[in-house]
């Protein structure tokens, strides 16, 4: 008999700070720690674990036009070997361009901000963008 596949991002209880502590590159672990702060002071949420590897802030419920529906941060990030991946609303990409042009180094994919280096780029850009994502997905924007 066919079991319906269990999300794998969803909250857990794994503590933030031991995660953020275990970042083992100290400039990504700093750049993870200032994107905490701000990502809590965007959202109004505090912090929590979504699956191993993504640190999320308030959540929200959507619904696929199959039916299908889950839970999911309002906004959220992981801090890779790479790079830093902030997740946003799809789409953002068209609706937010002059925000992103003020935002300095970054690339995107569908829902997701990849930074190298938070120095690099405009905090204020960011901050727009991360609320542009948290109120669309409450429906206010």
């Amino acid at each position: 008999m066919a079991t319906s596949k269990q999300p794998v991002t969803v909250p857990t209880d794994v503590s933030v700070d031991d995660f953020l502590a275990a970042v083992p590159d100290e400039r990504r672990r700093a750049d993870a720690e200032r994107l905490r702060t701000i990502l809590r002071e965007v959202t109004g949420e505090p912090a929590v674990m979504w699956g191993p590897s993504i640190v999320g802030f308030g959540s929200y419920r959507y619904t696929y036009e199959s039916g299908r529906t889950g839970d999911s941060p309002l906004a959220a990030f992981s801090p890779r070997r790479q790079q830093l991946v902030v997740y946003l609303a799809g789409g953002f990409e068209g609706r937010h361009a002059s925000v992103l042009a003020r935002l300095g180094p970054h690339k995107t994919g569908k829902g997701c901000l990849y930074l190298k280096r938070l120095d690099e780029v405009d905090e204020s850009a960011l901050r727009e963008l991360i609320d542009h994502t948290v109120r669309a997905r409450k429906g206010v924007d």
